[in-house]
């Protein structure tokens, strides 16, 4: 009797044995494939990240595209969301592009980004004929595919800050853009350390919609950059 128990717990722990070396290798598994998919978005577009003055020195850039971030309840934008604007500003008085797209949240009425973003650029000195609104741009893979099928960009000059904009341009080439990109000021904002910890899930996340390519969540009709921005104004 003492024999068959004892068998018996040789072959519990035998089987437990096996099972947590099972669970460690999956976990080996995921840990290799997170830092590797992020290791291949960066490597892929670190090259594509341009100086202002590189960035001016490129052909036909259709238009500047700058990535929405978060608003303040009084309407005024985030440090982040006017730090991207400000260099925003910059890359068009350089001559990068006489267009700009300002992409960003606005699905209710009292939380809106791409007129924060237009009034900051028009009070900078900026036409609104020459600002574009994208008020479907709810993600950054939106705001990118978007570009295209709404708007037909084929080549730009993307707006965010260094930690975002690996992703940005990976899904930016993934969906056909010839996209560069300029680093908003580099600062230290509040909360960043959760930030780049949620951006290497985000890169993984977009990675798998990059060659999926769903439509964005807001869908809608093309519209033309030759034309003026102020066919997007809702206000």
């Amino acid at each position: 009797m003492d024999k068959k128990k004892t068998l018996t717990k040789e072959k519990v722990l035998k089987v437990g044995k096996r099972i947590l070396i099972c669970i460690g290798a999956l976990i080996l598994a995921g840990i290799i494939a997170i830092v590797g998919i992020n290791l291949l978005v960066i490597a892929t577009t670190s090259g594509r990240i341009l100086s202002i003055e590189e960035a001016s020195k490129e052909d036909k850039v259709d238009c500047i595209i700058v990535l929405g971030a978060a608003v303040r309840p009084n309407g005024t934008p985030s440090a982040m969301l006017r730090d991207r604007l400000e260099k925003a500003v910059e890359l068009y008085e350089a001559g990068v592009s006489d267009t700009i797209i300002v992409s960003g949240d606005h699905r209710e009425d009292n939380y809106d980004e791409v007129n924060t973003m237009k009034y900051f650029l028009m009070d900078a000195g900026i036409p609104s004929e020459d600002i574009f609104m994208d008020h479907g741009g709810l993600s950054t893979y939106d705001t990118m595919y978007r570009a295209v099928n709404v708007f037909g960009v084929k080549k730009a000059v993307v707006v965010t800050q260094k930690y975002h904009m690996y992703r940005a341009l990976y899904i930016a080439k993934s969906l056909g853009i010839d996209a560069y990109g300029v680093n908003a000021k580099e600062v230290s904002y509040s909360g960043q350390a959760k930030r780049d910890i949620r951006e290497v899930l985000a890169r993984i996340k977009d990675v798998g919609l990059s060659i999926t390519k769903p439509e964005s969540e807001v869908t809608g009709g093309k519209i033309s950059l030759s034309g003026s921005g102020d066919i997007t104004n809702d206000k």
